[in-house]
Protein backbone atom coordinates (compact mmCIF):
# COMPACT_ATOMS: atom_id res chain seq x y z
CA UNK A 1 0.00 0.00 0.00
CA UNK A 2 1.46 3.34 -1.05
CA UNK A 3 1.93 6.15 1.42
CA UNK A 4 -0.52 9.09 1.34
CA UNK A 5 0.57 12.31 -0.35
CA UNK A 6 1.51 15.53 1.44
CA UNK A 7 2.21 19.01 0.12
CA UNK A 8 4.93 20.58 2.30
CA UNK A 9 5.43 24.34 1.83
CA UNK A 10 8.53 25.83 3.49
CA UNK A 11 9.76 29.42 3.26
CA UNK A 12 13.46 28.41 3.15
CA UNK A 13 15.07 25.27 1.76
CA UNK A 14 15.18 22.80 4.67
CA UNK A 15 18.70 21.59 3.87
CA UNK A 16 21.39 21.67 5.06
CA UNK A 17 20.09 21.86 8.64
CA UNK A 18 22.58 24.52 9.68
CA UNK A 19 20.43 27.27 11.20
CA UNK A 20 17.39 27.52 13.44
CA UNK A 21 14.37 27.28 11.14
CA UNK A 22 16.15 24.92 8.69
CA UNK A 23 17.00 22.51 11.49
CA UNK A 24 13.34 22.29 12.47
CA UNK A 25 11.96 22.09 8.92
CA UNK A 26 14.50 19.43 7.95
CA UNK A 27 13.83 17.16 10.92
CA UNK A 28 10.12 17.51 10.28
CA UNK A 29 10.76 16.58 6.64
CA UNK A 30 12.59 13.47 7.82
CA UNK A 31 9.73 12.46 10.10
CA UNK A 32 7.04 13.17 7.50
CA UNK A 33 8.86 11.31 4.71
CA UNK A 34 8.53 8.09 6.70
CA UNK A 35 4.73 8.45 6.61
CA UNK A 36 4.00 10.39 3.40
CA UNK A 37 5.01 10.93 -0.19
CA UNK A 38 6.32 14.48 0.08
CA UNK A 39 5.77 17.19 -2.53
CA UNK A 40 8.00 20.04 -1.37
CA UNK A 41 7.67 23.67 -2.42
CA UNK A 42 10.36 26.00 -1.08
CA UNK A 43 12.73 28.91 -1.71
CA UNK A 44 16.52 28.99 -1.98
CA UNK A 45 17.61 32.35 -0.56
CA UNK A 46 21.32 31.53 -0.27
CA UNK A 47 23.19 30.55 -3.48
CA UNK A 48 25.42 28.26 -1.40
CA UNK A 49 22.38 26.08 -0.68
CA UNK A 50 21.60 25.40 -4.35
CA UNK A 51 24.15 22.55 -4.39
CA UNK A 52 22.09 20.67 -1.78
CA UNK A 53 18.88 20.45 -3.80
CA UNK A 54 19.63 16.96 -5.09
CA UNK A 55 20.32 15.67 -1.56
CA UNK A 56 17.06 17.23 -0.41
CA UNK A 57 15.10 15.51 -3.18
CA UNK A 58 15.98 12.09 -1.74
CA UNK A 59 13.31 12.78 0.89
CA UNK A 60 10.68 13.87 -1.64
CA UNK A 61 8.51 12.52 -4.41
CA UNK A 62 8.92 15.90 -6.09
CA UNK A 63 10.42 19.24 -5.10
CA UNK A 64 10.12 22.74 -6.52
CA UNK A 65 13.00 24.92 -5.27
CA UNK A 66 12.71 28.54 -6.39
CA UNK A 67 15.64 30.97 -6.15
CA UNK A 68 14.82 34.00 -4.02
CA UNK A 69 17.03 37.08 -4.06
CA UNK A 70 16.65 38.69 -0.61
CA UNK A 71 17.36 42.19 -1.94
CA UNK A 72 14.78 41.86 -4.70
CA UNK A 73 12.40 40.28 -2.20
CA UNK A 74 12.64 43.33 0.04
CA UNK A 75 11.82 45.57 -2.91
CA UNK A 76 8.85 43.38 -3.85
CA UNK A 77 7.65 43.37 -0.26
CA UNK A 78 7.00 47.11 -0.52
CA UNK A 79 4.01 46.23 -2.71
CA UNK A 80 2.34 45.37 0.57
CA UNK A 81 2.19 49.08 1.34
CA UNK A 82 -0.05 49.51 -1.72
CA UNK A 83 -2.16 46.40 -1.19
CA UNK A 84 -2.63 46.93 2.55
CA UNK A 85 -1.21 43.51 3.44
CA UNK A 86 1.71 42.34 5.54
CA UNK A 87 5.03 42.94 3.73
CA UNK A 88 6.02 39.33 4.38
CA UNK A 89 3.41 38.11 1.90
CA UNK A 90 4.68 39.72 -1.35
CA UNK A 91 8.24 38.93 -0.18
CA UNK A 92 7.42 35.21 -0.52
CA UNK A 93 4.99 35.50 -3.43
CA UNK A 94 6.11 33.79 -6.64
CA UNK A 95 4.06 32.93 -9.70
CA UNK A 96 6.23 29.95 -10.67
CA UNK A 97 5.76 28.35 -7.25
CA UNK A 98 2.03 29.06 -7.33
CA UNK A 99 1.72 27.31 -10.69
CA UNK A 100 3.65 24.31 -9.36
CA UNK A 101 1.39 24.14 -6.27
CA UNK A 102 -1.76 24.32 -8.41
CA UNK A 103 -0.47 21.65 -10.79
CA UNK A 104 0.61 19.36 -7.93
CA UNK A 105 -2.68 19.63 -6.07
CA UNK A 106 -4.60 18.96 -9.29
CA UNK A 107 -2.53 16.11 -10.72
CA UNK A 108 -1.66 14.38 -7.44
CA UNK A 109 -5.09 14.82 -5.83
CA UNK A 110 -3.43 16.31 -2.75
CA UNK A 111 -5.63 16.27 0.35
CA UNK A 112 -3.15 17.32 3.07
CA UNK A 113 -0.77 20.25 3.34
CA UNK A 114 1.74 21.31 5.94
CA UNK A 115 2.66 24.99 5.98
CA UNK A 116 5.97 25.98 7.55
CA UNK A 117 5.93 29.74 8.28
CA UNK A 118 2.68 31.66 7.89
CA UNK A 119 3.42 33.49 4.56
CA UNK A 120 3.52 30.11 2.78
CA UNK A 121 -0.20 29.69 3.49
CA UNK A 122 -0.97 32.12 0.66
CA UNK A 123 -0.26 29.35 -1.87
CA UNK A 124 -3.25 27.31 -0.68
CA UNK A 125 -5.61 30.13 0.29
CA UNK A 126 -8.09 29.22 -2.44
CA UNK A 127 -8.23 25.52 -1.56
CA UNK A 128 -10.92 25.15 1.08
CA UNK A 129 -11.04 21.34 1.12
CA UNK A 130 -7.44 20.65 2.17
CA UNK A 131 -6.61 19.28 5.60
CA UNK A 132 -3.97 21.75 6.72
CA UNK A 133 -1.48 21.96 9.56
CA UNK A 134 0.32 25.28 9.97
CA UNK A 135 3.64 25.50 11.80
CA UNK A 136 4.14 29.17 12.62
CA UNK A 137 7.24 28.21 14.69
CA UNK A 138 7.27 31.55 16.52
CA UNK A 139 4.71 34.33 16.82
CA UNK A 140 6.42 36.35 14.09
CA UNK A 141 4.04 39.27 14.43
CA UNK A 142 5.18 39.73 18.02
CA UNK A 143 8.81 39.65 16.89
CA UNK A 144 8.07 42.60 14.60
CA UNK A 145 6.38 44.35 17.55
CA UNK A 146 9.57 43.91 19.57
CA UNK A 147 11.67 45.25 16.71
CA UNK A 148 9.44 48.34 16.52
CA UNK A 149 10.10 49.12 20.18
CA UNK A 150 13.85 49.23 19.58
CA UNK A 151 13.89 51.29 16.36
CA UNK A 152 13.45 54.94 15.47
CA UNK A 153 10.96 56.31 12.93
CA UNK A 154 10.43 55.45 10.08
CA UNK A 155 11.64 51.89 10.79
CA UNK A 156 9.54 51.77 13.95
CA UNK A 157 6.40 52.60 11.93
CA UNK A 158 7.17 49.95 9.29
CA UNK A 159 7.79 47.28 11.93
CA UNK A 160 4.69 48.25 13.93
CA UNK A 161 2.59 48.09 10.77
CA UNK A 162 4.05 44.68 9.94
CA UNK A 163 3.24 43.42 13.43
CA UNK A 164 -0.41 44.47 13.05
CA UNK A 165 -0.89 43.24 9.48
CA UNK A 166 0.92 39.95 10.01
CA UNK A 167 -1.01 39.22 13.19
CA UNK A 168 -4.28 39.68 11.30
CA UNK A 169 -3.03 37.24 8.66
CA UNK A 170 -1.82 34.74 11.28
CA UNK A 171 -5.23 34.87 12.93
CA UNK A 172 -6.97 34.18 9.62
CA UNK A 173 -4.69 31.25 8.76
CA UNK A 174 -5.11 29.73 12.21
CA UNK A 175 -8.89 29.94 11.84
CA UNK A 176 -8.72 28.06 8.52
CA UNK A 177 -6.19 25.44 9.68
CA UNK A 178 -7.14 22.14 11.26
CA UNK A 179 -4.22 22.60 13.64
CA UNK A 180 -1.63 25.32 14.27
CA UNK A 181 1.59 24.59 16.10
CA UNK A 182 4.41 26.57 17.65
CA UNK A 183 7.89 25.77 18.87
CA UNK A 184 7.09 25.92 22.58
CA UNK A 185 4.26 25.95 25.08
CA UNK A 186 5.00 29.63 25.77
CA UNK A 187 4.68 30.60 22.09
CA UNK A 188 1.45 28.61 21.78
CA UNK A 189 0.10 30.28 24.91
CA UNK A 190 0.91 33.74 23.58
CA UNK A 191 -0.90 33.06 20.31
CA UNK A 192 -3.92 31.56 22.07
CA UNK A 193 -4.27 34.92 23.84
CA UNK A 194 -3.93 36.75 20.50
CA UNK A 195 -6.30 34.40 18.62
CA UNK A 196 -8.74 33.07 21.25
CA UNK A 197 -11.21 32.01 18.56
CA UNK A 198 -8.71 29.32 17.45
CA UNK A 199 -7.33 28.40 20.87
CA UNK A 200 -8.71 24.86 20.81
CA UNK A 201 -6.69 24.09 17.66
CA UNK A 202 -3.39 25.63 18.82
CA UNK A 203 -0.63 23.49 20.32
CA UNK A 204 3.15 23.09 20.16
CA UNK A 205 5.84 20.68 19.03
CA UNK A 206 9.21 21.30 20.62
CA UNK A 207 12.45 21.60 18.72
CA UNK A 208 14.98 18.85 19.22
CA UNK A 209 18.68 18.18 19.03
CA UNK A 210 20.59 15.54 17.11
CA UNK A 211 22.43 14.29 20.18
CA UNK A 212 24.56 11.89 18.12
CA UNK A 213 25.88 14.82 16.13
CA UNK A 214 26.24 17.16 19.12
CA UNK A 215 28.06 14.68 21.33
CA UNK A 216 30.77 15.80 23.77
CA UNK A 217 32.50 12.42 23.39
CA UNK A 218 33.40 13.20 19.77
CA UNK A 219 36.88 14.61 19.36
CA UNK A 220 37.72 17.79 17.45
CA UNK A 221 40.92 19.73 17.15
CA UNK A 222 40.63 23.01 19.01
CA UNK A 223 40.24 26.13 16.85
CA UNK A 224 41.66 28.26 19.69
CA UNK A 225 45.24 28.93 20.82
CA UNK A 226 46.04 26.55 23.68
CA UNK A 227 46.51 29.21 26.35
CA UNK A 228 43.38 31.18 25.47
CA UNK A 229 40.04 30.94 27.28
CA UNK A 230 37.17 31.32 24.84
CA UNK A 231 33.62 32.61 25.13
CA UNK A 232 31.56 31.49 22.13
CA UNK A 233 28.38 32.69 20.45
CA UNK A 234 27.00 30.83 17.41
CA UNK A 235 24.37 31.95 14.91
CA UNK A 236 23.68 33.46 11.51
CA UNK A 237 25.35 36.84 11.76
CA UNK A 238 23.18 38.66 9.24
CA UNK A 239 20.14 38.09 11.47
CA UNK A 240 19.25 41.30 13.30
CA UNK A 241 18.52 39.70 16.69
CA UNK A 242 21.92 37.97 16.66
CA UNK A 243 23.66 41.18 15.61
CA UNK A 244 21.98 43.04 18.46
CA UNK A 245 22.97 40.27 20.89
CA UNK A 246 26.69 40.23 20.07
CA UNK A 247 26.89 44.02 19.94
CA UNK A 248 25.40 44.28 23.42
CA UNK A 249 27.70 41.58 24.75
CA UNK A 250 30.86 42.93 23.08
CA UNK A 251 30.22 46.56 24.03
CA UNK A 252 28.55 46.27 27.44
CA UNK A 253 29.45 42.89 28.95
CA UNK A 254 32.81 41.83 27.53
CA UNK A 255 34.80 44.87 28.80
CA UNK A 256 33.80 43.94 32.36
CA UNK A 257 35.01 40.38 31.80
CA UNK A 258 38.27 41.51 30.17
CA UNK A 259 39.04 43.84 33.07
CA UNK A 260 39.15 40.76 35.32
CA UNK A 261 40.56 38.25 32.80
CA UNK A 262 42.53 40.14 30.11
CA UNK A 263 43.43 37.04 28.11
CA UNK A 264 39.90 35.79 27.48
CA UNK A 265 38.54 36.14 23.91
CA UNK A 266 35.01 36.36 22.54
CA UNK A 267 34.39 34.31 19.38
CA UNK A 268 31.42 35.18 17.15
CA UNK A 269 30.90 32.10 15.00
CA UNK A 270 28.46 32.32 12.11
CA UNK A 271 27.96 33.08 8.45
CA UNK A 272 27.57 36.43 6.71
CA UNK A 273 28.63 38.76 9.55
CA UNK A 274 27.04 42.18 9.16
CA UNK A 275 29.26 45.24 8.98
CA UNK A 276 28.32 46.10 12.57
CA UNK A 277 29.63 42.70 13.67
CA UNK A 278 32.91 43.04 11.76
CA UNK A 279 33.42 46.43 13.42
CA UNK A 280 33.34 44.78 16.83
CA UNK A 281 36.54 42.90 15.98
CA UNK A 282 38.10 46.05 14.55
CA UNK A 283 37.37 47.95 17.76
CA UNK A 284 38.47 45.24 20.23
CA UNK A 285 41.34 42.77 19.64
CA UNK A 286 39.69 40.40 22.09
CA UNK A 287 36.70 39.92 19.75
CA UNK A 288 37.12 37.37 16.97
CA UNK A 289 34.64 37.13 14.07
CA UNK A 290 35.05 33.86 12.16
CA UNK A 291 32.50 34.24 9.38
CA UNK A 292 31.17 31.00 7.92
CA UNK A 293 32.85 27.86 9.26
CA UNK A 294 32.55 24.31 7.95
CA UNK A 295 31.44 23.04 11.36
CA UNK A 296 30.50 24.96 14.51
CA UNK A 297 30.98 21.94 16.76
CA UNK A 298 34.74 22.37 17.37
CA UNK A 299 34.06 25.93 18.57
CA UNK A 300 31.34 24.80 20.93
CA UNK A 301 33.26 21.72 22.09
CA UNK A 302 36.32 23.76 23.08
CA UNK A 303 34.48 26.82 24.42
CA UNK A 304 34.96 27.57 28.09
CA UNK A 305 31.54 29.23 28.17
CA UNK A 306 28.79 29.49 25.56
CA UNK A 307 26.72 32.67 25.68
CA UNK A 308 23.25 33.49 24.34
CA UNK A 309 22.83 37.21 25.10
CA UNK A 310 19.71 37.68 22.95
CA UNK A 311 17.56 40.62 23.95
CA UNK A 312 14.95 40.02 21.24
CA UNK A 313 13.94 36.40 20.79
CA UNK A 314 10.94 34.20 20.17
CA UNK A 315 10.57 30.48 20.70
CA UNK A 316 13.33 27.99 21.48
CA UNK A 317 16.95 28.79 20.67
CA UNK A 318 18.67 25.83 18.99
CA UNK A 319 22.05 27.31 19.85
CA UNK A 320 21.25 26.87 23.54
CA UNK A 321 20.02 23.28 23.14
CA UNK A 322 23.05 22.32 21.04
CA UNK A 323 25.46 23.73 23.60
CA UNK A 324 23.59 21.89 26.35
CA UNK A 325 23.79 18.65 24.33
CA UNK A 326 27.55 19.16 24.17
CA UNK A 327 27.59 19.50 27.97
CA UNK A 328 28.81 23.11 27.99
CA UNK A 329 28.12 25.73 30.68
CA UNK A 330 25.87 28.48 29.32
CA UNK A 331 25.00 32.04 30.26
CA UNK A 332 21.85 33.36 28.59
CA UNK A 333 19.28 36.09 28.84
CA UNK A 334 15.73 35.41 29.92
CA UNK A 335 14.58 35.86 26.30
CA UNK A 336 17.04 33.23 25.03
CA UNK A 337 15.77 30.67 27.54
CA UNK A 338 12.08 30.93 26.64
CA UNK A 339 10.66 27.46 26.13
CA UNK A 340 13.58 25.76 27.89
CA UNK A 341 12.39 25.34 31.50
CA UNK A 342 15.66 23.90 32.78
CA UNK A 343 16.33 22.55 36.23
CA UNK A 344 18.24 23.24 39.43
CA UNK A 345 21.13 20.89 38.61
CA UNK A 346 21.91 22.47 35.23
CA UNK A 347 24.89 24.71 34.54
CA UNK A 348 22.77 27.30 32.77
CA UNK A 349 22.82 30.77 34.29
CA UNK A 350 20.40 33.56 33.38
CA UNK A 351 20.96 37.31 33.57
CA UNK A 352 19.67 40.38 31.77
CA UNK A 353 21.89 43.23 32.99
CA UNK A 354 25.42 43.67 31.70
CA UNK A 355 26.91 43.50 35.19
CA UNK A 356 25.07 40.32 36.19
CA UNK A 357 25.78 38.66 32.83
CA UNK A 358 29.50 39.41 33.15
CA UNK A 359 29.58 38.13 36.73
CA UNK A 360 28.06 34.79 35.73
CA UNK A 361 30.42 34.35 32.77
CA UNK A 362 33.38 35.11 35.05
CA UNK A 363 32.16 32.56 37.56
CA UNK A 364 32.10 29.82 34.94
CA UNK A 365 35.47 30.88 33.51
CA UNK A 366 37.08 30.80 36.94
CA UNK A 367 35.57 27.38 37.70
CA UNK A 368 37.01 26.01 34.43
CA UNK A 369 34.14 23.57 33.99
CA UNK A 370 34.91 20.97 31.34
CA UNK A 371 31.71 18.94 30.90
CA UNK A 372 28.25 19.30 32.38
CA UNK A 373 26.56 15.91 32.18
CA UNK A 374 23.29 17.24 33.56
CA UNK A 375 22.95 19.66 30.64
CA UNK A 376 23.24 16.83 28.12
CA UNK A 377 20.94 14.47 30.01
CA UNK A 378 18.28 17.18 30.11
CA UNK A 379 18.34 17.57 26.32
CA UNK A 380 18.31 13.81 25.76
CA UNK A 381 15.19 13.39 27.89
CA UNK A 382 13.19 16.48 26.87
CA UNK A 383 14.22 17.45 23.31
CA UNK A 384 14.19 14.38 21.08
CA UNK A 385 13.60 14.90 17.35
CA UNK A 386 12.26 11.36 17.08
CA UNK A 387 9.58 11.92 19.72
CA UNK A 388 8.70 15.36 18.37
CA UNK A 389 8.46 14.01 14.81
CA UNK A 390 6.02 11.33 15.95
CA UNK A 391 3.96 13.99 17.71
CA UNK A 392 3.88 16.05 14.51
CA UNK A 393 2.68 13.08 12.44
CA UNK A 394 -0.13 12.42 14.92
CA UNK A 395 -1.29 16.03 14.66
CA UNK A 396 -1.19 15.94 10.88
CA UNK A 397 -3.23 12.73 10.91
CA UNK A 398 -5.90 14.60 12.87
CA UNK A 399 -5.22 13.06 16.26
CA UNK A 400 -5.67 15.19 19.36
CA UNK A 401 -2.64 17.07 20.73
Amino acid sequence: MSKPKLLYLVHRIPYPPNKGDKIRSFHFLQALSAEYQIFLGTFVDDPDDREFVDALKTFCQDACCIDLNPRLGKIMSLLGLLSGEALSLPYYRNQQLQEWVDKTIREQSIERVMIFSSPMAQYVDKYTNLHRLADFVDVDSDKWRQYALSKHWPASWIYRREAEKLLAYEQRIAALADATIFVSEQEAGLFKALAPESAAKISFVNNGVDTDRFDPELLWETPFPAVRQAIVFTGAMDYWANVDAVKWFAEQVFPIIRSALPDVHFYIVGSKPAREVLQLAENDPGVMVTGRVEDVRPYVAHADVVVAPLRIARGIQNKVLEAMAMAKPIVATTAAMEGIPGGADLQVAIADSAEDFASLVLRFLEQRIELVGANRRYVESDFSWEQNGQHLCRLLAGESA
